[in-house]
């Protein structure tokens, strides 16, 4: 696995001045974790948006970070959103910086519980009121060389308890984030359509994958990815966040 100080060395053999350093900026999307050998915490977010740009404020996403090893096992993930809201602590003294970090806590809770996840909902925004949504991962292709990152069943999204439990995301305010692959479109441009109170925010620009029987398929990748990013497009409470395309599963190497 590629280290943090591995990738130090190789972003720093470039230095790209910052376009409109004066453009006010959210970061959408990043992590925070501790991990053995690996880890992201303040001081490394700070020197990540300190090359001229002014971030502004961020947006922490879940990342499977600090749960707790106690306790009900739907309530664990509470771990992770005082976790972070730690750290806002930690920012708040002003000592990092001046960015408002982690202005926007998405966490998780499992939503295939069904309605019983409004309770652990309640939970976190007991934690802070920056907990502002849920990412819930499905994404899955049938093909053994293409990465599995969560163990969720194909066709999660339509399920009819996860629906039930989406239903309290709509039912409290609060946004989805989703990552899936390319060939799983479809079902959010479904359940945009079930759900138009509830914002739902395309991680990853739709995950075009790049691996397994996709490698070398750049060109049929792109227009079945186009095709489907336009039915999704068509349900307005759909947003996409730009990034995630240099992901080994799209096919960098």
């Amino acid at each position: 696995m590629t280290t943090n100080a591995e990738h130090h060395r190789w972003l720093d053999l470039t230095f790209e001045d910052a376009l409109e350093p004066g453009m006010p900026i959210c970061d959408p999307h990043h992590h925070f974790w501790g991990r053995p050998n690996d880890r992201y915490f303040l001081e490394d977010l700070y020197s990540d948006i300190g090359g001229g740009h002014n971030i502004v404020s961020t947006v922490f996403i879940e990342c499977q970070a600090m749960y707790r090893q106690h306790g009900p096992e739907e309530m664990k993930t509470l771990g992770q959103t005082e976790f972070v809201q730690g750290l806002v602590a930690q920012n708040n003294s002003g000592q990092y910086g001046e960015t408002n970090v982690a202005a926007g806590i998405v966490g998780f809770a499992d939503l295939a519980l069904g309605a019983p996840v409004e309770r652990v909902l309640e939970a976190h925004l007991a934690v802070t009121p920056r907990f502002r949504g849920v990412r819930h991962i499905s994404a899955f292709d049938a093909s053994p060389d293409v990465p599995r990152p969560r163990p969720f069943p194909e066709g999660l999204l339509g399920d009819a308890k996860f629906r039930e439990g989406f239903a309290a995301l709509d039912k409290l305010g609060l946004s989805f984030d989703a990552y899936m692959y390319h060939p799983q479109l479809h079902e959010i441009a479904d359940l945009a359509n079930a759900f138009p109170g509830v914002t739902i925010v395309l991680n990853h620009v739709g995950g075009p994958l790049g691996v397994g029987p996709y490698a070398g398929k750049r060109d049929q990748i792109f227009e079945e990815w186009k095709e489907s990013m336009t039915a999704v497009a068509a349900s307005l409470n759909v947003v996409v966040k730009v990034g995630g395309l240099a992901m080994p599963v799209c096919g960098t190497n």
